[in-house]
């Protein structure tokens, strides 16, 4: 192994392993996201089903986005000012409240939906935004005072490959449960693997906060997260390529359209094509462990998303099942190179007393897009049309790509091997 790889990995690509409170960590998150991934699915199945329009399905995203955007830089203070995994054991207490809920309205939606429509299913999901604009830079932090700095690629990509792994298993554990069982059957897994999760967030070790240079009030620090996060070219031109790629490019959202109406599946099928990207991701992450993108990292980050973006263009062409799982596959495999190359920079260009603010930040640009994407793709896909939305999609992300090549030469041109 080079030189530069020992630095990084201390010659071990599983050195971030030995370390005990991040086997811990790791495994709370794998249980929560398995939980979230599928009740994805199954919410925007079941929103599908009620309302047969695929504009439902892209205002489930903005329900969670809403309230996601609304705190997410006031949860990156917090996540500076107060024990992190105390922050993570709350949220993710909620999530498990939010998922009983779901169980419970799935007995009575028909009644509920003659009511109020999927307005009550929206409101859950808002609810999940705001625990998770509150998660996201608590864990984030968390995460970079358990792991020596000297791993923190080396946590990138296990941290990746965890959640890209969840993120495989439970939509298909979802679409299959939802489809053999039924909904009730579906739910209650869903509550029973986020429960787990509260058991090894409730036992990981309780890390004491770092000093903070310092005291400053809330706006203070809210604008100097903003402000270091914008003096970055490398930073902002890494955070603004994966938003716009992933607004533009997310097709996620009309899966279950492309399921029902294009490729003539069920939830079944549902389930496979959402797990299709993270299991890209997973093959691409194990890679990555042994292979670390450290040598022209900013070349490979533009490439990586430019790929997703085609993936994403020739998946609207398709009309066949088995191609258009596959191209899905290869979008997360481009996807998990610029999810490991950010999370990188994100950890070794942050003091660790600014990375709940700076990962808030981030949460603006990356965690919100998903769901602004959801509500983009549905918004695009009733007024241009299903396909011609998602081909628009896929070209505008590779538009970016090219755009941000020429407007950020410190990126194009950055390699992790050479930061301290």
């Amino acid at each position: 192994m080079t030189k530069f790889n020992s630095l990084f990995y201390q010659n071990d690509a599983y050195a971030v392993w030995r370390i005990g409170s991040f086997r811990k960590f790791i495994a709370g998150r794998f249980f929560l996201t398995f939980a979230i991934q599928m009740q994805s699915v199954i919410v925007g199945w079941q929103v599908y089903d009620l309302t047969h329009d695929p504009f439902s399905l892209g205002l489930i995203g903005l329900s969670e986005a809403i309230p996601f955007l609304g705190v997410a830089l006031f949860a990156g203070h917090v996540a500076d000012l107060f024990n992190r995994k105390t922050i993570i054991a709350i949220t993710a207490t909620v999530y498990v409240t939010c998922a009983v809920v779901l169980l419970y309205m799935s007995y009575h939606m028909q009644a509920l939906y003659h009511v109020g429509g999927v307005i009550p299913l929206y409101s859950i999901i808002a609810v999940t935004g705001l625990a998770r604009a509150f998660f996201y830079p608590a864990q984030s932090a968390y995460m970079a005072q358990i792991i020596p700095r000297n791993l923190y690629a080396n946590s990138s990509t296990w941290n990746s490959t965890v959640w890209h792994i969840a993120a495989v298993s439970g939509p298909a554990a979802g679409g299959l449960i939802y489809g053999f069982a039924g909904i009730h059957y579906a739910f209650i897994c869903v509550v029973f693997f986020s429960a787990i999760s509260l058991f090894f967030f409730f036992t990981s070790a309780s890390v004491s906060l770092p000093d903070r240079v310092t005291k400053e009030g809330i706006f203070t620090s809210l604008s100097t997260g903003i402000k270091f996060v914008f003096g970055n070219q490398v930073l902002l031109g890494a955070l603004a390529l994966d938003m716009f790629g992933v607004l533009f490019g997310g097709a996620v959202a009309l899966l279950p359209v492309f399921a029902s109406e294009v490729l003539h599946t069920g939830p079944q099928g549902l389930g496979f094509l959402r797990a299709a990207p993270a299991l890209g991701a997973v093959l691409m992450s194990m890679t990555l462990a042994y292979y670390p993108p450290v040598h022209r990292s900013g070349v490979k980050l533009l490439w990586a998303v430019g790929g997703f973006g085609i993936c994403i263009l020739f998946f609207a062409l398709s009309g066949n099942f088995w191609l258009s799982f596959g191209l899905l596959i290869l979008s997360g495999v481009f996807d998990n190179v610029s999810v490991v190359i950010r999370g990188t920079i994100l950890q070794m260009y942050t003091p660790n007393e600014m990375v709940g603010r700076v990962a808030s930040v981030n949460s603006l640009f990356v965690g919100s897009s998903n769901e602004l994407g959801s509500f983009e793709s549905g918004l695009a896909a009733r007024l241009m049309g299903l396909i011609p939305s998602v081909i628009f999609g896929g070209g505008m992300t590779v538009m970016i790509v090219l755009a941000t090549a020429g407007l950020a030469p410190k990126l194009r041109n950055m390699e992790i091997k050479g930061l301290k």
